[in-house]
């Protein structure tokens, strides 16, 4: 290329954290996710909802959800908003799941959605890697409820983070 073209690849890429940019980068990096029908549909920087609805297609030999469908869309409610943050902060930071529990109180079907709300915590986290330069592990909670507002599955992870 010439002095005078443009570098893409040089610039600084800033992700738009809609639900519609989220669901796009699930297709193309995250397939199975996708075709499971895990999707966002709202975040902020406090909170994140994934909804995945119980289909042939997620399910398991007893007729509900397929429990790792659930943890796929658990995981993607922190981990979006851990990408978020990292995002705000402009600081290149790896990300990556340590550990998870879950507990499933309760058969998951019909339109089950993801919750959760710490936004505020991992911003802290990596507040606190940014600081002191060394990788901090932070956990982090999804409740999955059904259309009735019944508690199906509950998820923590902890997500590590380290300077790049």
């Amino acid at each position: 290329m010439c002095g005078k073209c443009l570098h893409l690849e040089k610039l600084p890429v800033i992700m738009d954290f809609s639900p519609k940019k989220i669901n796009l980068y699930l297709f193309l990096k995250l397939p199975s996710a996708f075709w499971c029908g895990v999707r966002v549909r709202r975040i902020d920087s406090k909170q994140c909802l994934v909804a995945v609805k119980h289909s042939w297609k997620n399910q398991n030999p007893f007729h509900s959800m397929y429990f790792a469908v659930q943890a796929m869309g658990a995981e993607l409610a922190t981990g979006a908003l851990v990408m978020y943050h990292i995002e705000k902060s402009g600081r290149k930071i790896s990300m990556l799941v340590l550990n998870n529990k879950a507990t499933f109180t309760k058969k998951a079907t019909g339109r089950i959605t993801f919750t959760c709300h710490d936004g505020l915590m991992i911003e802290e986290g990596i507040e606190k890697t940014i600081a002191s330069q060394e990788s901090q592990t932070v956990w982090m909670h999804a409740v999955g409820t059904n259309e009735e507002g019944e508690t199906v599955s509950d998820m923590h992870f902890e997500w590590t983070l380290k300077l790049k």
